[in-house]
């Protein structure tokens, strides 16, 4: 008994929103108690302020006041030993779905039923699993979200579809505002859409392994560019080391050179202006031997002495010395300059072929030639009901698009095109996609376009073809064309009432084939920069128009 004691009190001291004793506690006007954080955490962003417990709302916000009774309670008796709560995980918590029929502390839903939109414990659920008529009842995980399956027009549960508005309806909704609509079970839709959903998830999953492949062999690329461009610098040091070492070599060899002509040629001058001297100290020494015998007054001695004075040596030198100043290496300085010129010349032509090679290592895979080819690309295409013109009717899980003669009634959108009976995809286009149109009577456009085309009005801004934003080939009985910005360009090939679209967004390739079984016919090829995603579109431009995006898988 004391035992249970001690639980009753954790129980009455926990908060029910956290499970866990209580901390700065506040209590609400209708009686019950939460940590303060937590009650203002469950608060915030609700325009209605209520009691987890017993769901009594207040307005405005209550101001929270710590109960400080309440505060000292619970410490004393943390002081005799009382400690925090276990959590007890029957309890439903601030993130959890509560149990509808629970009184005072509401235990967790394990179920919720879409016949009786309510939740419902482990304990009340009991009866949907005894009672027959309760049996039939479709039971699913706990949601919060209920009450979306009612419609807000007649309380009634949504069962319906409507494939016209592309919206869940009531039965009552089939004899008013949507009288006529294409109708079915929201079952049959939901089977329709889970098989659509499946092959999506399949194409995804394809795609999710192309893309995993592509980043290995771009991981691979990326590699291969390092170690090439790696092997290319070494290289290049190398081979310019080289030839600064040759050069450094040849002027190694000039100064040599150059400097051994020069101590060959000064010694030989040298050695001729010494020979030069010798002999200028001789003539001055016969100069004076000379000058002193002129002085003679004995003539017989001068008669005597003159015949061996008077007579001279050959001279050892040439009488013509050629001299030219700063000219005796200008051979060499006018050969170097010569191979100096050579040299600029073969490094600025073949420098020109070196900056002008480019690597490019994104190279685009080449366009499928055969229409199986092209399949292994092929994109599932559904329409966006948000941006179908009002007179414009989405059929075939919103894979075909009809003109009519009455507006329809969808409801106001800023993606509708309120001017052009034209719609665009769900899907965004990247990477390499192919899709196919089947399209019959009269003027019906295929084209692709970005997100952010216009919407509103009917000028050239917001028409396939018109602008810079959107390109689309023009499919008559007879012909065709290409219109991109405006710019009409005639299209030669068979007509026909299928025409495949080829898009490799990062190459920049955008093509238009006829189909005829399977012939393909290349009609026109765009060949540009993709900014943005791409999404598929078609115009239509007579009543009772259709065009159809083609199941290829």
């Amino acid at each position: 008994m004391a035992q249970k004691g001690v639980q009753l009190d954790r129980e009455t001291f926990s908060c029910s929103i956290c499970l866990d004793l209580l901390k700065d506690p506040v209590t609400l006007p209708c009686g019950h108690s939460y940590c303060m954080k937590c009650i203002k955490h469950h608060w915030d962003g609700e325009l209605i302020h209520s009691c987890p417990q017993c769901r009594q709302s207040f307005r405005p916000r209550p101001v929270l006041l710590k109960n400080t009774m309440l505060a000292a309670l619970v410490e004393e008796l943390k002081k005799t030993g009382l400690q925090a709560a276990p959590a007890d995980h029957c309890y439903a918590g601030a993130e959890d779905v509560a149990c509808d029929v629970c009184t005072g502390r509401k235990l967790r839903a394990c179920k919720s039923c879409l016949v009786c939109l309510v939740s419902y414990c482990e304990k009340h659920l009991q009866p949907h699993y005894d009672v027959a008529q309760l049996k039939k009842h479709k039971l699913v995980e706990p949601s919060k979200k209920l009450q979306e399956n009612i419609c807000s027009r007649h309380d009634e549960v949504m069962k319906l579809f409507c494939r016209t508005d592309q919206q869940c309806i009531c039965s009552l909704c089939t004899v008013d505002e949507h009288k006529g609509h294409d109708t079915v079970s929201a079952a049959a839709e939901r089977t329709e859409r889970q098989r659509e959903l499946e092959g999506s998830r399949l194409n995804i999953q394809q795609r999710i392994q192309d893309g995993e492949k592509e980043v290995k062999l771009l991981q691979q690329e990326v590699e291969a560019v390092n170690g090439s461009a790696d092997k290319a610098v070494e290289d290049s040091e190398k081979m310019f080391t080289e030839l600064i070492r040759l050069m450094e070599k040849r002027s190694s060899d000039v100064k040599q050179q150059v400097r051994s002509q020069q101590k060959r040629e000064v010694s030989r001058v040298k050695e001729l202006q010494e020979k030069l001297e010798q002999e200028i100290s001789e003539l001055k020494r016969r100069d004076a031997e000379l000058k002193l015998l002129s002085h003679t007054e004995d003539h017989n001695q001068f008669l005597h002495s003159y015949p061996s004075l008077s007579a001279l040596s050959e001279p050892t030198h040439s009488s013509s010395i050629n001299i030219r100043p700063l000219s005796y290496f200008e051979d060499v300085t006018a050969a170097l300059s010569a191979v100096r010129d050579k040299l600029q010349d073969v490094l600025r032509e073949e420098w020109t072929k070196v900056s002008s090679t480019e690597v490019d290592v994104l190279l685009s895979a080449a366009e499928p030639t055969t229409r199986a080819g092209f399949l292994q690309y092929s994109q599932e295409v559904t329409l966006d009901p948000n941006t179908a013109n009002t007179w414009l009717v989405l059929s075939e899980g919103s894979r075909k698009a009809t003109i009519m003669q009455q507006q329809q009634s969808y409801p106001s959108h800023p993606d509708r095109f309120t001017g052009c009976c034209q719609v665009l995809s769900r899907e965004s286009l990247t990477g390499r996609c192919y899709w196919e149109v089947e399209w019959r009577g009269g003027r019906v456009f295929v084209a692709v376009a970005y997100k952010n085309i216009s919407r509103a009005g009917g000028g050239n801004e917001c028409v396939f073809g018109l602008n810079d934003k959107s390109w689309s080939l023009e499919c008559n009985p007879n012909s065709y064309s290409f219109r991109y910005n405006s710019i009409i360009t005639p299209v030669s090939g068979p007509t026909s009432s299928r025409v495949g679209v080829y898009l490799d967004h990062r190459a920049g390739v955008l093509s238009f084939y006829s189909i005829i079984s399977e012939t393909m016919t290349l009609l026109h090829r765009v060949q540009t920069t993709f900014t943005q995603p791409l999404h598929a579109g078609v115009r239509l431009c007579n009543h009772g128009a259709t065009a159809e995006f083609c199941k290829l898988k």
